[in-house]
């Protein structure tokens, strides 16, 4: 992985302690390199818009929960996918939603990717490694988009 790859962080838009806390330890078990920010609302999360087009590094990957407050999970990946900078982003729906209108609505508003969240700690970690493996090692993300 190059150096640039290995810095760029890895956006998870979480609003539950429990699940941000559960998501940080499996990737610390994992030893991910990458650094983890979290946004804990659909705010939060739209509030990256204007850091990135100030030059702050674009993430990896977003992790997305889609039941969030103030701005719902499936508002902020439509709102994600309008946007120049992060229109191409990779976007995994990670959430306890299993709920077929969920999952098409994602998946019409372009995510990249629908998983549900495992409740043991145990197949979370195989999730979470998968993720790693396949987002931070094996794809190939966008670079910053030019003007």
């Amino acid at each position: 992985m190059d150096q640039d790859t290995n810095a760029r962080p890895i956006l998870l838009v979480e609003d539950n302690p429990m699940d941000v806390d559960l998501t940080l330890r499996a990737f610390q078990r994992r030893r991910l390199l990458n650094p983890i920010e979290v946004a804990r609302d659909g705010e939060e999360a739209l509030a990256w818009i204007p850091r990135w087009e100030a030059g702050e590094p674009l993430p990896l990957v977003i992790l997305l929960d889609l039941k969030l407050p103030r701005v719902s999970g499936l508002e902020v990946l439509q709102q994600l996918r309008e946007h120049p900078i992060s229109q191409n982003l990779p976007i995994v729906v990670l959430t306890s939603s299993s709920e077929n209108q969920d999952v098409a609505t994602a998946y019409r508003f372009h995510a990249n990717s629908y998983i549900v969240k495992p409740v043991n700690f145990q197949t979370f970690m195989e999730v979470a490694a998968h993720i790693e493996l396949y987002w931070c090692l094996v794809n190939h993300p966008p670079a910053r988009l030019l003007p």
